[in-house]
């Protein structure tokens, strides 16, 4: 470029925006006008410009040429020719109650024929012409305007509009204002638990925790635990054939469901199957079994590949004719994206993963010769897998049933992960869904100095809006359908995405916007539909206008007690803010995914853990010292709240010291138990809607889920439930614990 940058990093930390001399800049307005954001704030506040080569890049993965001068000129002139020439939005958002009004950029006094086909078919009966007037417009003139009927239903419409010979079409998005609580929400706060399903086990599973495991968990947690709802990690789908991907947030597809966590034993076909054909699946269980007694790693490769097996004997036994139905109209209503996924699956099985060399996956795509043949040839196997998403569909919903029959308000709270994985089934059937050559992340801040790469393609905003949002749409309808509540990992990702360039580190990205009015709407409908809520992890980095927007659309924000300090501070050490200052419409928890369970954090494992695997930037014992302070800041507030004894506190601190004598450390597990219950009942008091307690808090396990900043250097996903002992605890005994009892007791009173 010929323009130089004013700045390159935040130098100029007096400054908080772009000169008047850098927003005249053609690269600067090209970029601003294609949504990419050329400069912004970091979690220290200081003001950061990205360099031309990074803008370049993100430019280009949104089909932008900017590559020289004359390039950004002529994209520039393009980009404003085509917003001034476009006859109507691809996409228009109306909100029920307002006035919501339409530009058409045609001639005040131009021929204009109106269709509207509402979302159930039938045409709308009203003359849409009469709604037309002249507009003027200080951009484009005098114009049309439609002002669309008040009388429109919730839901997805799709208007037609003709001058002379041009004929385009739109998709209206009709949504209530808000998400409005549930009834019973609204009545008092609810409370539920969150846990990471596979790690709970029964005598029937398969090595890890299944769909039947949550089922019956669901059921236990509201008869005999009065919870209202459970979390659980994302149950996206995810590569077909062992080696898996452990983490629940790098699905292959957000579309479709998990189907490694089935409980064949569950399946109807199951119980009709011959003597012969039952005792191969009981073998292939009998196989894995013992390890749902263990309380090491769990060997999810194993467990998939033994069951894989008893899952295609099931499949090629016989169905009912009203199987065969149901089966059938499964896959009418999924469409052609189970026929995708399907393939994708089979791709894969047969010719192998899809990030080996020179793979199938940079050859083909859903037209390739290769791909028909592929599907032709092995029939049956595309069969299976359509198969096994119409099995999870139907455990997951047998799951949701019996929260609910089990007196849950909410039931299940499904989990959004962020995106997909770079080379999984929604990339390769449908790239045009997803902006090429860049991949999502993090920048730089105070815990990851050198940024955050997860790898993952972002959705093209153009594509979004071009065709009504309808991938997202379907995403998050078919979420809804089993669940009561939807939380949505990183909900920063509907305003914008930080996008690194292929090639660049993940200091050099951009942030790209998005109509986060448009997806907050949909997830309005979708919500209004189901009776359900919606929570957003607005945790970390958030701007504040992000709560904000959030809190007035009726999305829940995320509290969680060993972030909340006074004033936000991000200081270890610093007060923790009592349970009156929680925010009323937010999702409040002790603990996260992310942190060790409770009991692990008062011990500081995790400072050993980091120390372990090389993870700290400051000296071990600094760290140390900062959790201490945490520790004693948590445990300052619970005995001047009047939640915890000082004695209590003190005997906590002695026990854990690392001098502790054999006396002290008898009773710190009890001592424990008591701080956790006290932090729970301290949330209780908080306004917060929702509260949340961790099943891992409840058993008294110690050991993380997850270790950001490992990927095989811990084992990350894979940590079966244990209790304080390093006892394996099972699916059916989980609500008889006496530590559970009274830790729902606790949130019980």
């Amino acid at each position: 470029m010929t323009d130089s940058n004013e700045a390159q990093n935040p130098t100029q930390a007096a400054r908080r925006e772009e000169s008047p001399a850098r927003l005249k800049r053609p690269l600067i307005r090209l970029a601003k006008a294609c949504g990419v954001s050329t400069s912004y704030i970091d979690q220290l506040g200081a003001y950061v410009e990205i360099r031309d080569e990074v803008l370049v890049a993100v430019l280009a993965s949104l089909g932008v040429d900017a590559s020289n001068p004359a390039a950004v000129s002529k994209s520039l002139l393009e980009t404003e020719c085509r917003q001034r020439e476009q006859l109507v939005p691809p996409t228009v958002l109306a909100i029920t109650g307002r006035a919501n009004n339409v530009p058409l950029r045609c001639s005040a006094d131009a021929l204009v024929a109106l269709t509207l086909a509402l979302e159930d078919g039938t045409a709308y009966a009203g003359d849409l012409r009469a709604n037309l007037r002249v507009h003027k417009d200080a951009d484009f003139g005098e114009q049309l305007e439609l002002t669309l009927p008040d009388d429109l239903p919730i839901g997805y419409h799709t208007l037609n509009v003709q001058v002379g010979g041009v004929q385009r079409r739109a998709t209206v998005i009709v949504a209530p204002p808000r998400i409005e609580l549930p009834e019973a929400v609204r009545q008092r706060q609810r409370w539920g638990w969150m846990t990471q399903m596979y790690s709970v086990r029964s005598a029937d599973s398969w090595g890890v925790g299944d769909y039947g495991d949550l089922k019956r968990l669901a059921a236990d947690a509201g008869e005999k635990s009065h919870a209202d709802f459970m979390l659980i990690n994302p149950i996206h789908a995810g590569a077909p054939v062992p080696p898996l991907q452990p983490s629940p947030y790098l699905p292959e597809s957000r579309r479709f469901l998990n189907v490694t966590y089935i409980r064949p034993q569950d399946i109807p076909e199951y119980a009709a199957l011959d003597d012969a054909t039952r005792a191969q699946v009981e073998e292939l269980h009998a196989s894995v079994a013992a390890a749902n007694d263990s309380a090491e790693p769990m060997d999810i490769n194993a467990s998939w590949d033994a069951k894989r097996q008893a899952l295609w004997l099931i499949f090629s036994a016989p169905r009912s004719e009203e199987r065969e139905t149901a089966f059938a109209e499964f896959k009418r209503a999924a469409g052609p994206d189970l026929d995708a996924f399907a393939t994708w699956c089979l791709a894969f099985e047969v010719w192998g993963a899809p990030w080996e060399e020179n793979s199938w996956f940079f050859r083909t795509d859903k037209n390739s010769p290769a791909v028909a043949a592929l599907v032709r040839d092995h029939h049956d196997m595309f069969e299976f897998q359509r198969w096994l998403q119409w099995i999870a569909d139907e455990q997951v919903a047998a799951a949701q049933q019996a929260a609910k029959d089990a007196g849950m308000a909410l039931g299940l709270m499904q989990d959004m992960a962020v995106g997909v994985h770079a080379l999984g089934a929604d990339v390769w059937w449908s790239p045009e869904r997803f902006a090429d050559g860049v991949t999502v992340g993090a920048p730089p801040d105070f815990y990851n100095q050198l940024g955050q790469d997860w790898g993952q393609p972002p959705f093209s905003p153009q594509y979004l809006e071009s065709t009504g949002y309808r991938v997202y749409r379907e995403m998050v309808h078919n979420m809804f359908a089993h669940a009561g509540a939807l939380r949505i990992d990183h909900v920063l990702g509907l305003f914008r995405l930080w996008w690194i360039p292929r090639g660049c580190t993940a200091r050099d990205g951009a942030y790209v916007t998005y109509n986060h009015e448009v997806m907050l709407s949909i997830l309005a409908i979708e919500a209004s539909r189901a009776n359900g809520v919606v929570i957003g992890e607005d945790l970390g980095t958030v701007p504040e206008y992000v709560s904000k927007v959030l809190a007035e659309h009726g999305v829940l924000g995320t509290a969680v007690e060993w972030f909340s300090r006074v004033d936000n501070s991000p200081n270890a050490g610093d007060p923790y803010a009592p349970p009156e200052d929680y925010r009323k419409y937010a999702l409040a928890s002790v603990t996260t995914h992310d942190l060790p369970p409770t009991a692990g954090y008062l011990k500081l494992e995790h400072v050993d853990l980091r120390e372990e695997l090389n993870l700290l930037n400051e000296p071990a014992e600094q760290f140390r010292a900062e959790v201490q302070a945490e520790i004693d800041q948590m445990l300052a507030l619970l005995v001047s709240c009047g939640y915890l004894p000082q004695e209590v506190a003190d005997g906590l601190k002695a026990a854990c010291a690392p001098d502790a004598d054999d006396a002290e450390t008898a009773d710190r597990e009890a001592l424990i138990q008591r701080v956790v219950e006290a932090m729970h009942v301290m949330l209780r008091d908080s306004p917060s809607v929702l509260v949340q307690a961790a099943l891992v808090d409840g058993v008294g396990e110690h050991r993380t889920q997850n270790q950001p900043g490992t990927s095989w250097e811990y084992p990350n996903w894979r940590i079966p439930l244990a209790d304080e002992t390093g006892r394996v605890v099972h699916t059916e005994e989980v609500f008889d614990l006496p530590r559970v009892q009274s830790l729902a007791a606790a949130l019980n009173r």
